[in-house]
């Protein structure tokens, strides 16, 4: 194989490894982020809270109805 087909090829493949690790550790933080978020959330007091202001009680939670289609997997 000539020189000058080997120094692209690794000049692309270096690139292409800098973009997948950049995105995949923009991810990671994200996924972070969301999981500090969700688990203030999720706490007793807020759960309350949420059970008074949505009328889970007498009208039942949204989280599980038919028309969330985010909440089936």
């Amino acid at each position: 194989m000539a020189p000058n087909m080997i120094i692209p090829g690794l000049v692309v493949a270096g690139a292409v490894y800098g973009v997948v690790s950049y995105v995949r550790s923009q991810l990671i933080q994200e996924s972070a982020t969301m999981n500090r978020m969700f688990a203030q959330q999720n706490s007793p007091r807020v759960m309350e809270a949420r059970k008074r202001n949505f009328l889970i009680e007498s009208e039942g939670d949204p989280r599980k109805t038919p028309y969330n289609f985010l909440n089936w997997a």
